[in-house]
């Protein structure tokens, strides 16, 4: 059997790792990340929209749409597991714009989105969803930097070391959801005949 390399990378992400990476990658990820779900999207959405400065410094930064549970005792965070990222497309294309490097989350994304990556330079990892309580393992340190008051949907600051995903969209526009979706659909039709 093969073993599949693993591409480690620190964040903050520099557009050279991002240009590096090829949709399928598995990638290692140390570093700093934040969490954010809709309602925190929306609200840095409009703080931009008004023209007001960013209440926090994105630039080549990973937004992990993800709203941790309570940490157990010893714990920095319970389980962190990862949202649809769909919900967050009306919000992502301003935020690329912006300095954000790219998103971890699950599914696909809409097409706006991906054309926003492909204009700014960022990545779409997929982290695996039912995974949670495996994922917070990979999170050494937590603390709440803004919405305080959204609760788990509040925007998290986390320290994590290897948290694997895999590379779903890349910053070409190589979507691993399509690519998985044509090659089984070659297989079903030889199948068939």
């Amino acid at each position: 059997m093969d073993q599949v390399a693993i591409k480690k990378l620190n964040t903050p992400l520099t557009q050279e790792d991002v240009l590096s990476l090829r949709a399928g990658d598995i990638v290692s990820l140390s570093g700093t990340i934040y969490t954010g779900r809709d309602a925190a999207h929306k609200r840095l959405v409009n703080t931009l929209k008004k023209g007001d400065p960013m209440p926090i410094d994105l630039t080549g930064q990973l937004i992990y749409y993800a709203g941790p549970c309570p940490a157990k005792p010893g714990h920095p965070i319970g389980s962190v597991g990862p949202t649809t990222s769909a919900r967050m497309d009306p919000y992502t294309p301003l935020l690329l714009e912006y300095g954000l490097r790219g998103m971890i989350g699950k599914g696909p994304r809409a097409k706006q989105v991906v054309e926003a990556m492909k204009q700014y330079g960022a990545v779409y990892f997929a982290a695996v969803g039912g995974a949670g309580a495996l994922i917070a393992e990979c999170v050494k340190s937590a603390e709440i930097v803004l919405y305080e008051d959204l609760g788990p949907e509040a925007i998290y600051k986390l320290g994590i070391e290897d948290l694997v995903c895999v590379v779903a969209i890349d910053t070409y526009g190589n979507n691993q959801y399509e690519i998985g979706k044509s090659e089984y659909s070659i297989h079903d039709e030889e199948d068939s005949e």
